[in-house]
């Protein structure tokens, strides 16, 4: 099955809007997946020089929720970050917030995924400006994601961070082959920021609690689950070292657009549900999961983030105010400058040519390549 996600919607999602209510920014995903590539978007004309045939290419929908439409954006980005290598080891860090939170989470997410965010990366670059570990600013790359393997709700942030950075007088300094900052400071500092920034959205009544937790608008109440918070452990984790960035933006590229499920994990979609495969990470082996086709449109749509928000960030010496600056100075260091980008200019069609040799410009009729855009926009019933 070529687009299983859009054959689920199609489906089940009239039957999952008797059920419930999504919001503006669900629905607006959920119609651009079934639209995605049907011609009701509309489609766009190209002319063979050569025959004359006409040519109607159905447009995408764009939409960042839509597995059809992740991986040109995907490849760009990945080439606009491998311009920014720099001589150092980079490593993968993720960030992850004991699951009582998740309701909250939920309720409140362009505030909390805001924070945590910002506690990530308060975190990270703190601890690296202390001499005990690295004495300087790195530069780190913050994705959020928001699901586990079977769909269900489990925010995390995947960091990469590079092993060296720049101090405030613009010297480079290179930390440990292995991650600088031990993963129990790491943890102990992440929660501290984390509590210490909720207890000052608690104090300013920032957080809005459903129904079901509104019990802890209490003040009492609220200091129990604090002090529940404390007592978990926070435990961020290394998953990769990289000798050469390019290996781990590529590696992070495919962090960066992912959505919840990809169409390739989808076996089959039936009257009786949506059947995928399911990653096990105690023992590394991938099951079959079922889940009701409903369930399934739910699971998928908690993942859709509020509009406008940033899922990827930057931090350290790649944030964006002073990024060409930083990067200049480390080249200038180090003797090894910047490369140049592949795709930087490119069309669509040249960009999907030059990395997977697909030619959108031979014609189906004479098989000469020359197929060019009419500049004309056709809206197909």
């Amino acid at each position: 099955m070529t687009n299983g996600v859009q054959v689920a919607f199609l489906k089940f999602y009239a039957d999952f809007q008797k059920a419930y209510r999504p919001s503006p920014e669900q629905n607006s995903a959920a119609c651009s997946i079934m639209l995605c590539k049907t011609g009701r978007l509309g489609a766009n004309a190209c002319l063979c020089g050569e025959c004359g045939h006409v040519e109607f290419h159905n447009n995408s929908c764009r939409n960042r929720n839509c597995p059809s439409c992740q991986a040109v954006p995907r490849e760009v980005w990945i080439d606009n970050r491998s311009s920014e290598i720099i001589d150092a080891s980079y490593f993968h860090v993720v960030f992850t917030v004991p699951f009582e939170l998740n309701d909250i989470f939920y309720a409140n997410q362009s505030l909390l995924y805001s924070l945590f965010h910002r506690v990530v990366s308060n975190t990270l670059l703190d601890l690296s400006a202390d001499k005990k570990f690295l004495g300087a600013t790195p530069g780190v790359i913050q994705v959020l994601h928001t699901w586990g393997q079977a769909l269900n709700y489990h925010p995390h942030i995947h960091c990469v961070v590079t092993g060296a950075g720049l101090t405030k007088d613009l010297r480079f300094v290179r930390g440990r082959d292995n991650f600088f900052i031990p993963v129990r400071v790491l943890s102990k500092v992440f929660r501290g920021k984390f509590i210490q920034e909720l207890q000052n959205l608690f104090a300013s009544d920032a957080i809005f609690f459903p129904n079901k937790l509104s019990y802890l608008k209490s003040p009492e109440e609220w200091q129990i689950f604090i002090k529940l918070l404390w007592r978990k452990d926070w435990v961020p984790f290394i998953k990769e070292t990289f000798k050469q960035f390019g290996n781990a933006v590529k590696y992070l590229g495919r962090y960066t657009h992912r959505i919840a499920i990809s169409n390739n994990r989808i076996f089959s979609v039936s009257d009786e549900g949506v059947s995928f495969s399911v990653k096990d990470y105690r023992d590394g082996s991938s099951k079959v999961l079922t889940l009701p086709g409903v369930e399934f449109v739910r699971r998928f749509l908690l993942h859709v983030l509020p509009k406008g928000f940033r899922k990827i960030r930057y931090a350290g010496f790649l944030n964006n105010r002073f990024k060409t600056r930083n990067l200049t100075v480390i080249c200038n260091i180090t003797g090894k400058f910047l490369s140049m980008r592949r795709l930087a200019g490119l069309s669509a069609a040249d960009i999907v040519f030059a990395l997977w040799g697909v030619n959108t410009r031979i014609c189906p009729i004479c098989s000469c390549d020359s197929l060019k855009p009419l500049g004309v926009r056709y809206m197909r019933n």
